[in-house]
């Protein structure tokens, strides 16, 4: 029997150009936010502590102002709507599994056929007197990363014997999962990752040229 496809795709910087999680940062700037980096670069916090971190650093109230600015800002990638379409008329399973927040990766996907149960984020509250992050997707008892939304816990749950599984990546938050797959696209960081490791990828710029790729390798 041949295998089902299953992708699992990154969001921040891979269907969007940019990171979006970086862009907020960058933008609004709040005081110490470049430290807790430096601390993630350092590997003295986790993925989930320095993002968590980096959020608690606005008060609630700028909710709105933020939200609205990460909506407006943020540039989808081209061909990635054709991408869905082809995945749905091929029966591809398509799964978006991202580190970034709710509040900005739903409205964005919602002119895109794919339901809220296939895609894995980080969620978000602004009940209290900062933003918090809240985690829906933590790691299972094979990862001690602390990855806040652990993608490598999502990919072990579809069997390697029944799925062919891919990712699409760019950045070293996909780089455990790439580990895993039977097809890794990367582009950014995580190009540099497979070159370090000597992991077979296939670079892209464009969804059209992952479509392309998948036309061309028969399932396995």
């Amino acid at each position: 029997m041949k295998k089902e496809r299953i992708i699992f795709c990154d969001f921040d910087g891979t269907i969007t150009v940019s990171d979006n999680i970086v862009a907020i940062m960058k933008h609004f700037n709040p005081p110490g936010w470049e430290d807790l980096v430096q601390q993630l670069v350092d590997k003295k916090l986790s993925l989930r502590e320095t993002v968590g971190a980096m959020f608690a650093l606005f008060p609630a109230s700028r909710k709105e102002e933020i939200v609205s600015y990460a909506i407006q800002n943020a540039i989808i990638r081209d061909g990635f709507g054709e991408f869905v379409s082809y995945c749905q008329d091929n029966g591809i399973k398509l799964l978006v599994t991202s580190g970034g927040i709710d509040f900005f990766i739903y409205p964005l996907l919602k002119p895109f056929p794919i339901a809220n149960e296939n895609i894995f984020c980080n969620a978000s509250s602004f009940e209290g007197s900062t933003i918090e992050i809240l985690w829906p997707n933590k790691c299972d008892a094979h990862c001690q990363a602390d990855c806040g939304m652990c993608k490598t816990s999502i990919i072990r749950s579809y069997d390697a014997n029944r799925y062919e599984r891919i990712l699409i990546g760019d950045s070293i938050s996909d780089f455990e999962g790439a580990k895993l797959v039977d097809t890794i696209f990367a582009r950014s960081h995580l190009i540099d990752l497979c070159k370090e490791k000597g992991y077979a990828y296939y670079p892209f710029e464009t969804f059209f040229d992952i479509m392309k790729q998948l036309e061309a390798e028969p399932v396995r």
